[in-house]
């Protein structure tokens, strides 16, 4: 077995996974808000629960979404620049490493931030569904941690640029 293989067996487990959880969010949500938008247009009352519930799933639909994006290198990128270097592999990895390194302080910056917005709200429940409000920053904080940890493990193993486009000036 090669290391390729080892590497896209997690890959593809997780992507399984992500788009398990993703079809979940999206339908629970899309039976939520079509039963309640059935119950007020047909009946005069609705489910005050669907919103909070739809909102709630929206958010962590977003980011699971973003996680799994990451290893399939769907983020937006500027690879124009970049992708001039292909010629030169000292400065490409140099370059490579820099960026990785710039993911993984984004990646410290919106985790420490949703971790304090995590704790700030364990005290606070939601008005309709009383869940602790630490829910809505907790995948913020979850897809900073999981995108850093895969910025980092392509540092150590020397990963290189995903530049699979063509380098398209963009």
């Amino acid at each position: 077995m090669t290391t390729e293989t080892l590497i896209e067996a997690p890959k593809s487990r997780f992507q399984r996974i992500s788009n398990l959880l993703l079809a979940i969010c999206l339908g629970v949500m899309a039976v939520a808000v079509f039963v309640n938008v059935v119950l007020r247009y047909g009946f005069g009352s609705g489910v005050p629960a669907s919103e909070e519930l739809s909102r709630l799933l929206f958010v962590w639909m977003v980011f699971i979404g973003a996680t799994a994006a990451y290893p399939a290198g769907e983020h937006m990128a500027f690879t124009s620049l970049v992708g001039l270097l292909k010629n030169q592999p000292r400065l490409m990895l140099a370059m490579t490493i820099f960026i990785r390194l710039l993911v993984l302080l984004g990646c410290a910056l919106i985790g420490w931030g949703a971790w304090q917005q995590v704790v700030v709200g364990l005290d606070s429940h939601s008005v309709v569904l009383n869940y602790p409000t630490a829910l809505l920053p907790l995948p913020a904080f979850l897809c900073a941690t999981a995108i850093g940890l895969m910025a980092l493990f392509e540092i150590i193993n020397r990963t290189p640029l995903d530049l699979g486009h063509g380098a398209e000036v963009e």
